[in-house]
């Protein structure tokens, strides 16, 4: 599997690689809330199923279903880490039937996905059709200019201003935003500069 920039390889990049750590420091948080049946909807590689299931002392987790749009990264993923309990499937996040096609889950992760896509109101409607009522989402993204402006990255359609990014979200459910900048996840500080939004989600009461 070839690195290109945009997708996390873990085989083939440097275990410094700051990108390659930030990436396992977001499965690492997600760890603290995973349970039951869990999804990582765009799941690249897969590497995030393994980080979720050695993390998980009191196995609390009964699966990971790793899903992805890219057909090379989910076979990648079936090779290196199908174990007992991962299942990887190619799938659109913007399929409407998507929720006929998954199921449903206790937890659903979603990091680095959403800002790739023009339909994201869609893949959220299908995110809150998925998680069960006393779920978990955690869903991440760059920050950015705002919606329809031009971004660094080619891979990204746009990216959001954290204010558009919590009224994505909000009709679905309730909030609470934490910032990351390298490893560190926390409630943002005043002053201090991310480079990054995670929001934890629990469906509205």
């Amino acid at each position: 599997m070839e690195y290109t920039g945009e997708r996390i390889v873990p085989e083939v990049m440097k275990p410094k690689n700051g990108m390659l750590k930030e990436h396992i420091a977001r499965y690492e948080f997600a760890s603290q809330y995973c349970y039951g049946r869990v999804l990582d909807l765009g799941c690249g590689v897969g590497y995030g199923a393994e980080i979720l299931l050695d993390l998980d002392d009191e196995n609390t987790i009964q699966q990971v279903v790793g899903v992805d749009f890219d057909a090379e990264s989910i076979q990648y993923a079936k090779e290196m880490y199908g174990y007992l309990k991962t299942e990887f499937i190619q799938a659109d996040a913007r399929s409407q039937k998507l929720h006929q096609e998954l199921g449903s889950f206790d937890c659903i992760i979603c990091y680095e996905m959403i800002e790739h896509l023009l339909e994201d109101e869609l893949v959220i409607r299908n995110i809150a059709k998925m998680l069960n009522p006393r779920g978990f989402l955690m869903i991440s993204t760059p920050f950015g200019k705002g919606k329809g402006k031009p971004c660094a990255s080619p891979f990204h359609v746009h990216q959001y201003l954290e204010k558009e990014f919590v009224e994505l979200l909000e009709p679905y459910f309730d909030i609470e935003m934490y910032h990351q900048v390298d490893v560190t996840i926390e409630k943002p500080v005043p002053g201090k500069k991310y480079y990054l939004m995670l929001a934890i989600c629990r469906n509205k009461e």
